[in-house]
């Protein structure tokens, strides 16, 4: 068993219930840096931090019968270095109460720690660096994000001007620092220190800024007391600060500032830390010198203040995040918003939501340099009330990289408001006419408004009636016959539609239907043939499905007529000749429940469907003539 403890990749302690140290393995010597004649009956405070508060967390475990895993516990190395270990933790019985052990197994969760807190810095830096407003309200949100992610006590930022101006080129030999901020955690009594600070200034080369300032490289000191800082090494010690590091705020050949963090724990130097650091520095960078740019298009615009504020186009400007720099008097009164709003608003909270993906696109063409031309865009005011806008937009570089985006708009609503009206009367036009008109015959009344007729040699008339109509009506009241009759005749122009037939206006009570006008075609009297029957089949369908007793009676015949819209007025399309006259007697003398034919469509179809010849009938103004009575397709 002792070999096994001994040979242990973590790191075992066992301690008296009082926490003085009875045994160590290797590894916690290793992990902490200690011989193990320096840690037996030493107090486990050695190494960990508030121990009393960890043995008193363990023993309130232990009386629920469970083991403590996983205890995070904040230990130092015999060169006070400072390690998170994560300890599993169980107290071990005596015979006699009170001389319990407890035994610690501890594994080192530094790294993984310390990976945590940069990607968290690096995130709540990359937050604040997007939605700052200025530079004064950046700078200290990122000195208080760095030392709370990081575990800093201090955090300074140093400037050669009041607060972060102008850079500064070349080799900046002259350049007094001052610091111009100060972040500091609750945890630390610094005021002294912070005062001996707001009085110190230094000049490149000179203490722990101005060696960053002039090297323009990250530094790290282990112990800022024994640094020979003359100024402030006595004042940091006094503080209880030692480790310290720093890093500038450069971009390219310009430096523009340097931070400073102190620590109280004494901290050998972190190469990965340094590196992030300096990254940072260049975000920052970045962000200061956008933010320069826009406060320098802010003041030039100033000298245009009254020439936009008084232009009836809305005027409004924005950072490459889109939030507001300016809008003028016009936006503001087309929008609803006041200038408080304004300020904490972006220019995507009011654009239309069915419009922002496109608008989103346009901007960040913009952004990347392209010339869009005009644009459309859709805003929302206030109070709900959709605007539409047309204009133009460009971008500012500076450097290479946007800073401000202007857009300048004319308010077009009331003209997409009579286009669309104008749109939408064209359309209740053409579904007027396609409803009255044959499809070629209502293009040709748009395209040459003038009288329409054509002859038309080979076409099949059907008119088509229901028997007793008239009878049943006056027995109900109009909405009670439209209600019921609404369904067959919507069934015959769906036949209609299917067929590719043309129904021409209702004759008194009859619907009638035309074959090969105005499109000529060869199977004009097969497509009349198959719609009869199937109105046949509909109305005996509908009289099951109702329990009703209707019939139909369908008349039809072949040969040529005259079609025309004869009334421009009124576009009724108009067919003449002896044909449909005919048609019209085939079914006023046909048979209820049945489709009497001429002779002239019985030739069409006498080879595909089967008839039942009746006879001769009586034909105003033509005599006797032939009919038949149409039962079916031929199988």
């Amino acid at each position: 068993m002792e070999q096994v403890i001994t040979s242990m990749a973590d790191a075992l302690l066992v301690t008296s219930n009082s926490g003085k140290i009875k045994k160590v393995n290797r590894a916690a010597q290793k992990l902490f840096g200690f011989e193990e004649k320096e840690l037996i009956n030493q107090p486990i405070s050695l190494i960990i931090d508030e121990d009393e508060l960890v043995i008193t967390a363990i023993y309130q475990h232990s009386y629920l019968k469970r083991n403590f895993q996983n205890l995070e516990v904040v230990c130092r190395t015999k060169t006070r270095e400072k390690l998170l270990i994560a300890f599993s933790c169980s107290v071990i019985p005596k015979r006699t109460e009170g001389l319990e052990d407890i035994v610690y197994i501890g594994r080192d969760i530094t790294a993984w720690q310390r990976r945590e807190q940069r990607t968290s810095a690096q995130y709540s830096i990359t937050r604040i660096l997007s939605e700052s407003q200025s530079i004064k309200q950046g700078i200290p949100q990122i000195l208080q994000s760095i030392c709370q992610n990081l575990g800093w006590d201090l955090g300074e930022l140093w400037t050669p001007s009041q607060y972060i101006g102008t850079s500064v080129q070349g080799d900046s030999l002259n350049a007094v620092l001052r610091c111009v901020e100060i972040w500091s955690s609750r945890l630390v009594s610094v005021r002294e220190f912070k005062a001996i600070t707001w009085q110190t200034t230094y000049t490149p080369s000179v203490g722990l800024p101005g060696r960053i300032w002039i090297r323009r490289l990250p530094l790290w000191i282990k112990d800022i007391t024994v640094d020979g800082d003359e100024r402030r090494s006595q004042p940091a010690a006094e503080a209880g600060l030692h480790a310290a590091f720093g890093f500038p705020i450069l971009d390219d050949s310009e430096i523009l500032g340097v931070m400073v963090f102190f620590s109280r724990d004494v901290q050998p130097k972190d190469k990965d830390l340094l590196q992030m650091m300096g990254s940072i520095g260049s975000q920052i960078s970045q962000f200061i010198k956008r933010k320069q740019a826009e406060n320098a298009l802010v003041e030039s615009e100033e000298r245009y203040r009254d020439l936009f504020e008084n232009a009836n186009d809305l005027i409004q400007c924005v950072n490459p995040s889109g939030r507001f720099l300016y809008v003028n008097r016009a936006w503001r009164e087309t929008l609803g918003y006041s200038e408080a709003e304004i300020a904490n608003m972006s220019v995507f909270d009011i654009i239309h939501p069915e419009f922002k993906q496109h608008c989103l696109q346009r901007f960040y063409r913009v952004l990347s340099g392209e010339n869009l031309g005009q644009v459309t865009a859709i805003f929302v005011t206030k109070d709900g009330q959709t605007i539409f806008l047309e204009g133009n937009i460009n971008c500012k570089f500076v450097e290479g990289h946007p800073v401000a985006i202007r857009g300048i708009f004319r308010n077009v609503s009331q003209r997409v408001a009579a286009e669309e009206a104008l749109r939408y009367q064209h359309k209740e036009t053409e579904r007027l006419l396609l409803n009255i008109l044959p499809v070629a015959i209502s293009r040709e009344v748009k395209e040459q408004p003038a009288s329409i007729a054509e002859d038309f040699a080979d076409v099949t008339v059907l008119f088509a009636d229901i028997v007793g109509l008239s009878e049943i009506a006056t027995s109900m009241s109009a909405i009670q016959l439209l209600n019921l009759l609404n369904p067959i005749f919507s069934v015959f122009d769906r036949l209609t539609e299917r067929y590719s037939l043309e129904r021409i206006r209702t004759i008194n009570d009859a619907y009638v239907v035309v074959s090969g006008l105005p499109i000529r075609r060869q199977d004009r009297a097969q497509a009349i043939a198959l719609m009869a029957l199937d109105m046949q089949t509909a109305i005996a369908l509908f009289n099951t499905e109702n329990n009703q007793n209707f019939s139909i009676r369908i008349g039809i015949h072949s040969g040529s007529v005259v079609g025309g819209v004869i009334d421009l007025n009124k576009f009724n399309y108009e067919l003449c000749k002896d044909t449909v006259n005919i048609a019209s007697y085939m079914e006023s003398q046909g048979i209820a429940g049945k489709i009497q034919v001429t002779e002239n469509t019985y030739k069409c179809l006498c080879d595909e469907f089967v008839f039942e010849k009746r006879g001769e009938i009586e034909v105003k103004g033509k005599g006797k003539m032939t009919t038949y009575l149409l039962i079916g397709r031929k199988e």
